[in-house]
């Protein structure tokens, strides 16, 4: 496995879980209006969505000890 991959596995699938999460949120809740910014698009709800499991597994990433 390559060395860029193992070291930041968690992030991305943390991006990767919560790109489909964003999606569900669009498809079940969603904005039928189209005035709400971000659940009326599917791209701006995926990218919040991979924004906030960066977010939410970057937390988790074991930090290098110098």
């Amino acid at each position: 496995m390559n060395t860029f991959l193992k070291k930041h596995i968690l992030v991305i699938s943390g991006m990767i879980i919560g790109g489909i999460g964003g999606f569900l949120y669009y498809f079940y809740i969603g904005c039928a209006s189209g005035t709400c910014p971000i659940s009326s698009n599917p791209y701006i709800s995926i990218g919040y969505g991979s924004l906030l499991g960066y977010l939410l597994f970057d937390m988790f990433k074991r930090k290098e000890r110098l």
